[in-house]
């Protein structure tokens, strides 16, 4: 399976256009915070030689998300993340990675998906999946550390 780090999308039902085309996305349904992690990703990529590592999917539609971590001790080192899906899905797996960078991994075991919604600057519900994923792959990659 090939991830996308950056502007390339398979798009959800939420992100087509309105004349039906899937990879361009309306950038009035979305945060200005959501955009720029869609397309200014942070922490995009692998770790090299993981602690460990997690990659989820959205069974319902689609969407991957793989993170891949680095510890210091008990502090997150390193984060990074690849996902395949749509802009919400790009944009979590950024932010879930700048919210835990450097922490504890007892501190970022607490991050809530309402913690990255925040950072986000809202979801729209049709793309509440996709913060789920991001807090869902957290949890079972910390899990592994």
């Amino acid at each position: 399976m090939r991830f996308a780090a950056g502007r390339a999308v398979r798009a959800c039902f939420h992100c087509r256009a309105g004349d039906g085309r899937v990879g361009i996305y309306n950038r009035d349904v979305y945060s200005p915070e959501v955009l720029d992690h869609f397309e200014n990703p942070r922490n995009a990529g692998d770790v090299e030689t993981p602690d460990a590592t997690v990659q989820l999917e959205n069974p319902a539609c689609g969407d991957v998300l793989k993170l891949t971590l680095k510890l210091d001790g008990d502090r997150i080192a390193d984060i990074r993340f690849r996902a395949k899906g749509c802009v919400p899905a790009m944009a979590c797996g950024s932010a879930i990675t700048e919210l835990v960078k450097g922490k504890k991994v007892e501190e970022a075991r607490r991050v809530s998906r309402e913690e990255l919604v925040r950072k986000l600057g809202g979801l729209p519900e049709a793309s509440s999946h996709a913060g789920h994923l991001a807090v869902d792959t957290l949890r079972a990659l910390l899990a592994k550390s």
